[in-house]
Parts: structure tokens; sequence; C-alpha cells
């Protein structure tokens, strides 16, 4: 069996090498390290071409990687919720992408395959930032060149631990088939049971679109406070009129000047509210007493017709870093 895998390997190995890659770089949970690996063993003994294996791996790479940037550029923001929308960890998996952005800018893309998650998020949000297109692809590739040469070395470093590696999966059978299965069904119902909890802890009563617009209008005023983060109001420009401006992480402090009795209704682009819901959990904790989510957030007040604003693009920003000026 362990001959029969070396010999498949030997005979599609390039192929499946760039159809792995491919698949992971688009988003789909396949990790293609272990094959980058078992490839690099095969290549030091003689049985791939080694410049072939890094060469369809990066041409993989920067395929996919293209993908996600031209919907960056064409979808803006829209690509980064639905990419939210999917992941097992809705509350983090741009967030933390966009704190990344913010201290490497376009050079992100030189990390960005060594970091869980963030391989996917990284090249539609330079390119939703308006990263060029020759600097996106300086910079994927080496970033990608630099994965994918790790990889394969450690293939050609562990050649012999690998081949034993074969042969003893070889030997298990369809046993150690079924466990790696059952490992990756057990990771997504760890994730996904994360995520339930998560929404059970922020479950509230939430205000409507509608309810929101009929207070505005009657002059009841309430205090509309927007929580994304700067990186997000700067990927998507719309607000809610008047809305007061915070970060998740300092709106207590936005909102020191509030009196606690007044109405507070708090709004994101996220996910079934959750930094809304975040922001109003901390906000009640604090003796506020009538703070709700926006039912459906920024995207149902849009969606509902109701006056929109748009930020001023803020030079400052975007700075004078040719990595991430618009082309």
């Amino acid at each position: 069996m362990a001959h029969d895998i070396i010999l498949l390997m030997a005979q599609y190995g390039l192929l499946l090498v760039f159809l792995n890659v491919l698949v992971e770089q688009v988003g789909v949970p396949v990790p293609a390290v272990p094959t980058l690996m078992v490839a690099g063993a095969l290549a030091a003994s003689g049985k791939l071409p080694l410049l072939d294996v890094v060469g369809v791996a990066l041409l993989a790479c920067l395929l996919g990687d293209l993908l996600w940037y031209w919907a960056g550029r064409r979808f803006g923001g829209g690509v980064m919720r639905t990419i939210c929308r999917i992941s097992l960890s809705p509350d983090s998996c741009v967030k933390q992408s966009e704190l990344r952005f913010q201290r490497w800018r376009g050079r992100v893309l030189l990390v960005a395959k060594f970091v869980p998650g963030l391989s996917t998020v990284a090249p539609p949000l330079v390119g939703a930032m308006g990263l060029r297109l020759p600097a996106f692809l300086w910079l994927d590739g080496l970033g990608s060149l630099l994965w994918v040469g790790i990889a394969v070395a450690l293939g050609q470093v562990f050649a012999s631990q690998i081949d034993a590696l074969l042969a003893a999966l070889a030997n298990a059978g369809t046993m150690a088939f079924e466990a790696v299965l059952a490992l990756l069904a057990l990771y997504i119902a760890v994730k996904w049971w994360q995520r339930r909890r998560l929404l059970r802890t922020l479950r509230m009563a939430r205000v409507t679109v509608d309810e929101l617009n009929e207070a505005i209008a009657a002059g009841q005023s309430p205090v509309v406070v927007d929580v994304r983060s700067g990186m997000a109001r700067m990927l998507d420009s719309r607000v809610i009129p008047g809305a007061l401006l915070a970060d998740l992480d300092s709106v207590d402090r936005a909102l020191h000047d509030i009196p606690p009795d007044r109405e507070l209704v708090i709004y994101c682009s996220c996910p079934n509210e959750v930094s809304a819901a975040k922001a109003a959990k901390l906000l009640i904790a604090l003796g506020y007493r009538h703070v709700r989510p926006l039912l459906g957030g920024l995207d149902a007040w849009d969606s509902a017709g109701y006056a929109i604003e748009r930020l001023p693009p803020d030079p400052a920003a975007r700075g004078d870093d040719p990595l991430h000026l618009t082309a």
C-alpha cells in the first residue's frame, strides 16, 4: 500500500500538489503542507523534480490568491462579510486580520500563509484596501515561495521519517483514514459548539431598523453607536446619519459623557450582530439601562432604504506607502 502511494505521488505528484494547494488557497480546509512535505521527500529521492514541485505549488498559490484579491477589489467589504459569515469563528475571523493589516499593511502577505485563517482573508483584504496589483504579486509571490519552500525543505530533511509514516498509515489501512476523518469531524463540532455558545451568551432583545427609524422620526433621539473597527469603516464607509463612531474595545470611553438612562442602539456589520451584542453587554454591565443591538446591523438599515451617509476618505489612514496606495 505504501508502495502504491509513492507510485501514485511519483506519477501524478505535480498535479496533486497543484490541486491540493489551489483548493486550500481558495478556502477549502484541506491542508496542503502534508502533500508538499511528501513531494519534498520524493524529490529528495529523485522521484519528482524539485523545481517543478516548487513551481506548480507557487502557481497554485498565486492563482487562488489572485481570485480572492480580485474579489476584494471588485466587491470590497462585502467579500469580507461573506468570509466571516461562513467562518466557524465569525466573531474574530476578520477582526484579527484587520489588526494585522493595520500593523503590517501589504506586507501582511509575507506571513499570511503561516497564520491559520489569515491565508484566505489577507488577499481580499489587501485588494479591498487598494493594494496595487504589481505590489500584490511581488509580496504574495514572495510569501508563497517562502511557505512552499519551507514545507518542501522539511519533506527533504525528514524524507526517511515520511517514508516510515506512509508505511505505518498503509499498514493501519482504513482505520487510519477513519481516525483522520473522526478528528476532522471533532474539530468542526468543537468550533460549531463554541460558536453556538457565544451566540447564546449574547442573546438579548434587538431593535429593528423600522423601530429605530420611527424613534428617530418621532424625535426620541436614541444614541446610535457604530462599533465597527476603524479598518472595517475604511472598507465600508457607510454609516447611519448621526451615529457615534466607537471601537468595540473603547466604546465605554466614547460614551463617558452619555447619561446612563439614555437609549442606546448599537450596530455593526458582522453576523448575528456579535460585536454590537458584545458592546451592549459591556455597557449594561457599566450601568447603562437601555441598550439594544440593531437587528441585522448596518446592512439591514441600508437594505430597508433608510438614510445612509458616507465617511470622508482618510488620507492619513492610507499614508504614502506605495505598498497600499490604490492603482
